[in-house]
Formats: structure tokens, sequence, C-alpha cells
């Protein structure tokens, strides 16, 4: 049993024991999952209406060259340049000022005493235009936005060999998503994650002309007077020392990049907004009018890149506190989940242990009833030999003695067809083969016929049996031998388990309450039934006082196949303690009640009110 239980703890108890610490371990990084698993979800809608916006102003660049390369058709190149930024203006409303330089550093268009933008224009760039200074300015080229690892200009300071990684400004963002920050103070996190935090753009500072070095179009923007300029150049494919421009109005653009953010799929309305932010952080556009949220906190953000530097769309959530009502939910639902397992693998061994015992209890009684009752077999069979050799043998010639041997002979041969048959009852009422045939019948005449056939075997251990018979007939529905078996078992039982007091009663009653029935007791006066085995005596190979030394010989199926054929016949078989020891054993039946009617018997069988 100790290897048994050992086998089990370490195969399965320990095993489920770490897995629900596992599991309840994982319960604390629930809301982190959740957390993450929704930042990739909205992460991948801000990168995506980022994409949507770089393609977006890739049009727009697009269709800046169709315009210049029109302009150029129609005109004198170096007309055009002089005239180009009324021309585009005219053609073009998203231009804002429309420029023409010479890569010598002529400013051709616009004139620096024209309108207010175009002298503003002037002031704030001629001489980045002009190449007599260095700005630094934010560079997108076709070569640039073909490179996933675009390399700076020479003049830029910066090392083109360099790690892309390390190339960046170290600026820090303008808005800090919830998401870097928990990343970034997650234990464990590499520097990629803490890069969340930094801009991942990289200024350029040079001339104007190092800068487009030997492109054919581009973009640049640079940040005046902490005021982000953008500019689309473009040279002239006719003329490749002639390079024309347009610095864009920005309030156009916000307006045709607002309607790209609105759109927002229809699953995540109720969900998320998102918002364009300019490069201080403040909204541009909304998808959802009326939202308020610390707009410098979205829940993640991403970097629209060089075109519109530290501009960054975001991605706010609605109902901020639903994210960890959902992952307390979870960690309830699981933690449920787990509980519900747990308790499920404990009632579950715990059942495996106890049929496990009661099997092996079991097996020890199959073992001893084994032993039990090939010593039963063996004694009387013993006895049969050794007198029916006298016998046979001639060497007694006293009639008396021959009748006396003759005599054990015959009792030792009942008490193995006792045993016999005890066992094949049991055997069919497992196999639910035994059949009965139930008729009417005299329960005292069954009793007063088995006491004295047992009488003289009683008689000659030394046992004095009183019975208390009544002279009237006690009708019940009955198996004759079934009964018949009953009250050997019963009348055996008393035998074996007699003390020194060998005192035998048997007595018939009658009972009306709680239903009419007869009852058979037999009582001893033997060393009685311990109060914990008062119901154990009935399961099969049980014995009370179960030993061979002790010299009580039984086989532990009396008592069980007593108790089961009075159940077969609507009966019971009970056990209760005597008053200065001894135990009674009690059959009862249902009566059959006599009544007289038109001068016949009629016999009714009283039910039990509970069948």
């Amino acid at each position: 049993m100790k290897k048994v239980a050992l086998v089990f703890v370490l195969a399965v108890f320990v095993p489920s024991l770490v897995l629900a610490w596992l599991a309840v371990r994982s319960l604390r990084d629930q809301q982190f999952l959740l957390e993450r698993q929704q930042s990739l979800l909205y992460q991948g809608v801000a990168d995506g209406l980022v994409k949507d916006i770089v393609d977006m102003v890739g049009e727009d660049q697009r269709l800046f060259a169709d315009k210049v390369s029109a302009l150029l058709r129609n005109g004198d190149p170096l007309g055009t340049a002089k005239a180009f930024d009324d021309l585009l203006r005219r053609e073009w409303p998203l231009a804002q000022v429309g420029f023409a330089v010479t890569l010598k550093g002529e400013i051709l268009s616009p004139s620096p005493y024209g309108r207010p933008e175009a002298r503003l224009f002037c002031a704030d760039n001629t001489r980045f235009l002009a190449n007599r200074e260095s700005a630094e300015v934010y560079l997108n080229s076709k070569m640039i936005a073909s490179n996933p690892n675009p390399q700076p200009p020479s003049g830029t300071g910066q090392d083109p060999n360099l790690d892309p990684a390390k190339r960046y400004s170290g600026k820090a963002r303008n808005v800090l998503p919830q998401q870097a920050g928990g990343f970034a103070q997650k234990p464990g996190k590499d520097d990629d994650d803490k890069q969340l935090l930094v801009s991942k753009l990289a200024a350029s500072e040079a001339e104007f002309r190092q800068l487009i070095g030997a492109e054919s179009e581009g973009t640049l923007a640079r940040f005046v007077d902490n005021k982000l300029s953008v500019f689309f150049w473009r040279r002239s494919p006719t003329d490749p020392q002639l390079v024309f421009g347009a610095q864009i109005d920005l309030h156009s653009l916000e307006q045709d990049l607002g309607a790209l953010v609105r759109q927002v799929e229809p699953a995540l309305r109720g969900e998320i907004c998102t918002a364009l932010l300019d490069d201080t952080g403040k909204p541009v556009a909304v998808s959802s009018p009326g939202f308020s949220a610390n707009w410098k906190h979205p829940f993640v953000a991403t970097e629209i890149g060089e075109t519109l530097p530290h501009w960054e769309v975001a991605v706010y959530l609605l109902d901020p506190a639903k994210l960890a009502r959902s992952a307390d939910t979870l960690k309830l639902t699981l933690g449920l989940l787990i509980a519900v397992l747990l308790l499920a693998i404990g009632v579950g061994s715990w059942l495996i242990v106890t049929d496990l015992n009661r099997q092996l209890t079991l097996a020890r009684q199959k073992t001893d009833f084994v032993g039990n009752v090939s010593h039963e077999l063996k004694t009387p069979l013993t006895s049969i030999r050794m007198f029916s050799e006298i016998l046979t043998e001639g060497r007694i010639t006293d009639p008396e003695k021959q009748r006396s041997y003759l005599g054990i002979i015959t009792a030792e041969t009942a008490r193995l067809t006792r045993l016999i048959n005890n066992v094949l009852e049991i055997a069919r009422l497992d196999r639910s083969e035994k059949q009965y045939n139930f008729e009417r019948c005299d329960l005292v005449s069954v009793a007063r016929e088995i006491v004295k056939t047992y009488r003289p075997q009683l008689e000659a251990n030394g046992f004095s049996l009183r019975c208390e018979l009544p002279d009237a007939p006690r009708q019940v529905r009955a198996d004759r031998d079934a009964l018949a078996q009953i009250i050997v078992n019963l009348l055996s039982n008393a035998e074996k388990y007699s003390d020194r007091r060998k005192e035998i009663e048997v007595r018939i009653d009658s009972k009306t309450t709680p239903l009419p029935c007869v009852e058979l007791t037999i009582a001893d006066r033997g060393m009685g039934v311990p109060p914990a085995c008062t119901e154990k005596i009935f399961e099969k190979f049980y014995r009370a006082h179960d030993s061979l030394s002790s010299g009580i010989q039984g086989s532990g199926l009396g008592l069980t196949l007593a108790r089961q054929l009075a159940r077969a016949h609507g009966g019971d078989v009970t056990h209760s303690r005597r008053e200065n020891g001894g135990s009674f054993f009690t059959l009862w039946l249902p009566s059959l009640r006599e009544e007289t009617q038109g001068g016949s018997d009629l016999f009714h069988e009283a039910k039990d009110p509970h069948h």
C-alpha cells in the first residue's frame, strides 16, 4: 500500500500541484499579456495609418513632379522659374510658396519683395537655399525611401558605418506611449523596447546643394523658430542645375491627413480613438469628436517619419479601465478554473485512493478467505477420512461407538455442504443468477425443523439451545430453502463466535409497527461485535475476529449471504448488542395476514410502505 501511495503521489499529485503553482503564477501576468496583445493589435492600426499617410504624401510629391513637368513643357525654363511661385499656386492649391533656385545659389523665385508669405519664406530659407549656411533638415529622397537603412549624406557629421540604431538623434519623443513605458519597465527587456521612448529620426546638417546630392527629387523638412516647414523639390529634366520646389501648406495637408486618421475600422470604433499629433504633441485630427485625453500619453503611437518629423499617429483607449476589468475577469475565470481543476484532482485522488484501499482490503480478505476455506475444508475432510477408515477396517465393533462415528461423519459432511452452498450462493447472487421459488411458508415450522436438525450438533459441542416458538403459524411469502439457509447461517455464526457461555436462544415474534412483519431472533452470549464493525460484519469476507490462530472457523460469507437472501425477500438481517455480553441477530420478513371471508382463508401480503 505504501509503495502504491508513493507512486501515486509522485506520478499524479506532485505534477498536478506543480502545474497548479505555475498556473497561479501565470495569473499575475494576465494584465500584462492582455496589454501586450492589445498593443500589438493597436500598434498595427497605428502603423497602417502611418503607411497610408506616407503613401498620401508620396502621392502629393508625384503630383508636384507632374505639375513641374507640365509647366516646363509649356514655357521657357528660365521664365517659368522666375514666375514659378505664381504659376504653381494657381495649378496646385497644396503649395503655400513655390521656389526655384540654381545649385550655384541663385534664388529665381519667389521675390523677396512680394506677398507676405513669400517675404517670410525668403527671410527663413534664402541663406540655406543659396548654399551660404548649413541647416538641420530631415531628408527624404527616392534613394532613402527605397533604402530601409538610409545613410546620412556627407557633411552631416555622422559616421555612415554606424549601426542604424546608434544613428538616432537621441531626442526624446514628444509623446510617451503607455506600452513603451510599460515595456521599458518590465524586467528582462532589452534596449529595443527602451528605444521606443526615443525618436528614431536623425536630422542631417549640410548646405542645400550637399543635401540633395545627385538625386532628382525628394522632400525636405526643417524647423525654423520651432515651426515645421515641409518642402517638395525636383530638378529640371532639361537643366539639372535648376531645382524647383514648393513649401507645403500644412493646414491643407492636415485636412487631407485628418480624413485618413478618422477612417477607423467599424469593429474598433467603440474601443479606440486615433489621432494625428503634431511635433508639439497636440492633436491635429481625431477619429472620435469630443474625445479628450492626455494627448502626450497614448496607448500606442508611431512616428510618421522624415516627411513630417516628430509627428505621430497615436491610439487612445476610449475606456482605459476596460482593459483592467477584462484582465480581472480573465484572472477570476482562470482562477476559478484552476480551483475547480484542483478540486477535481483532489476529489479524484481521494476517490482513487479510497477505491485502491478498498480493493487492497478486498484482496486481503479474499486471501484470508482462501486460507479460511482451505482450513475449514481440511478439518472436516480429515475427520471424515479418519472415522470412515476406522469403520471400513472394522476396528470398532461397539455399535454405540459406530453410531457416534457415523454421527461425526454426518455432521462434518453437513458442515462441508453448508460451506460449499454458501460459496455457490454468493457466486450466484453476484452474477444475478439466483432464482427463488416464492410461496407461502410458515416461518415457525421452518425454524422448528432447522433447530431440530441442528440441536444434536450444538448439544454435542456443549451448547444449551432454548427455543421460544409460537404454536400458531407465522406466514410469510418466501423461498423455503432460502429461509432455511438464513437460519442455518445465523445458528452457525452464533456457534462459532460463542465464548465460554455457550447459550443460544431462538424466538419468533410478530410486530405491527412500522409495518406488519415477523421477526426471528437468534441470541448468543458470545464475544460480541465491536461497535465499529456493526455494519462491516455483513460485508463479504469480513470477520470481526479474523485470525486463523484464534481457532474460530469461518469463511466470512455467512452473514453476507443471510442479509442478501433476506433483502431479496423484502426483509433484512440486523444486529444489536445484548446486555451482559453477546449479540442479537434478527431476521425480519413482511408477514401474510390471514382473514376469513365467506368461509375461505385469504392471505394478504403486507407491503412495505417504503416500496
